[in-house]
């Protein structure tokens, strides 16, 4: 049993490139996925709750009643959501998130710069995680349950709690990015 326990204290190193690289798979995928209309659909929700990013919309008041289901196609939804730049907005957050993610791969040759693109998804988990105090369709609404609101987490909801391990697995893979550059960096002959 010991050396299982000796054998597990070990893998702190794949521990740590797991990470990166699930970081790096979910911020490419999830943040290529932004350019298809049911994605930048999905995102209105916390995008018009937001106080910080609200303004990006024409109008975000108007989102509720032109939600479209995933796999839906409803043309006058699709209509209103283009004229509230809803797509544009979604395309300019994908193209932030896939940097983010380029930036976490640059590891082994730039590891300032993946250490930079971690900070920079530490900061959006928080934006993120933001969305469970400003966003009504995080929690279970009152339809006829007992079981609705806080801490009743809706699919939305579930969706962002998960951010807070992108926020610890982003701080692991920033202190290691910071690491490799500073051990590099005294390296080098001045």
């Amino acid at each position: 049993m010991l050396e299982l326990f000796k054998l597990a204290s070990r893998m702190d190193r794949i521990g740590v490139a797991v990470t990166r690289l699930g970081l790096i798979v979910v911020l490419l995928w999830i943040g290529g996925l932004k350019v298809f209309p049911y994605e930048a659909d999905g995102i209105v929700p916390f995008v018009a709750n937001s106080p910080t990013m609200s303004f990006f919309y024409a109008d975000p008041g108007g989102y509720k009643a032109h939600m479209n289901p995933e796999g839906a196609l409803v043309p006058e939804n699709r209509s209103w959501h283009q004229s509230n730049r809803t797509y544009e907005f979604s395309y300019g957050l994908g193209a932030v998130i896939v940097l983010y993610g380029l930036l976490l791969c640059l590891h082994p040759w730039l590891p300032q710069a993946a250490a930079l693109g971690s900070f920079l998804v530490v900061v959006m988990s928080f934006v993120t995680l933001s969305f469970l105090v400003t966003t009504p369709e995080c929690w279970v609404p009152p339809l006829g349950d007992a079981h609705h609101g806080f801490p009743y987490l809706s699919g939305r909801g579930r969706l962002v709690v998960k951010d807070a391990i992108m926020l610890g697995a982003a701080l692991v893979t920033m202190a290691d990015s910071a690491k490799a550059y500073l051990r590099r960096r005294d390296r080098l002959p001045t």
